[in-house]
């Protein structure tokens, strides 16, 4: 089933759902003191990107060129 195949009241009752489950998972964080199991990720805590030094690009593209040509040459 797609998201086009959903009924609205399939709609609504995921939603209900979803509500529901951010409800308890609120309650587990008091609980615990915590955010404890959530789902969600609190403000301000981001994921850091890592960035890949051009150095260490060049290095992988290196490696891939001749992963390349040892093929080719396998092949005539």
């Amino acid at each position: 089933m797609t998201m086009i195949d959903i009924t609205p009241r399939q709609l609504r009752k995921a939603a209900n759902l979803t509500e529901k489950i951010a409800a308890l998972d609120k309650e587990l964080a008091g609980i615990l003191g915590h955010n404890g199991f959530s789902r969600t990720v609190p403000a301000g805590t981001a994921r850091k990107k890592h960035k890949m030094s051009r150095a260490g690009r060049a290095a992988i593209q290196a490696a891939q060129k001749a992963r390349w040509a040892k093929v080719h040459a396998a092949q005539n």
